[in-house]
């Protein structure tokens, strides 16, 4: 039996599904092992829309560096539909599930994903981060992650702004003027092992 976002029939009764059945959202799909690009890549062959974050690593070898671009958040893609197309993204190889919490699919907020991807395509460098739940939390006030929350990192004269998507409890920093942000409250000491 389809599932129809209009009002249906059912006998005597008319009634409509669910809004998240019907809207587009943003949902995190865990892949398996190594295999976010080969995801991403079915993504587009199947044009079910999806972000994947990328950042570049330069890496020696023996007789050169070779720069890879790696995934900002080892075992995720981000992919944007409806619930009711739901099966369409399971059924793509390497994708295992989707973060669910009591068997229900959860939401990312859709202004995060669209600070990221447009601070990335703006040239903005981050890259992974351990996950931080704690710490002096500010906004950004300016440029293009203007509005975005998180955590404000001081090490050795630089100021790195820390994203955590609690969600997947995976973190991303990135370098900032400390002028580009604004404090929101009280300061919590971060223990000096989350800098390892």
């Amino acid at each position: 039996m389809a599932i129809h976002c209009a009002q249906q029939r059912s006998g005597r009764e008319l009634s409509t599904l669910p809004a998240a059945y019907c809207e587009p959202r943003w949902y995190a799909a865990y892949t398996s092992a190594n295999h976010e690009k080969r995801v991403a890549e079915q993504f587009v062959v199947r044009s079910v829309e999806h972000f994947l974050p990328v950042y570049a690593s330069v890496r020696r070898w023996k007789d050169r560096r070779v720069t890879l671009q790696l995934p900002l958040f080892p075992g995720y893609v981000f992919v944007h539909f409806a619930l009711r197309d739901r099966l369409q993204v399971l059924q793509i190889p390497g994708v295992a599930k989707l973060v669910s919490f009591n068997g229900t699919p959860a939401v990312l907020l859709e202004e995060e994903i669209e600070a990221l991807r447009a601070s990335l395509e703006n040239g903005v460098r981050a890259e992974p981060h351990p996950y931080l739940k704690v710490g002096r939390r500010v906004r950004v006030k300016s440029g293009p992650m203007t509005g975005m929350e998180g955590i404000l990192v001081r090490r050795k004269n630089r100021s790195r702004f820390v994203i955590s998507l609690d969600l997947i409890m995976r973190s991303v920093a990135v370098e900032v003027d400390a002028l580009e942000l604004e404090p929101l409250g009280k300061e919590v000491v971060i223990p000096d092992w989350q800098w390892e």
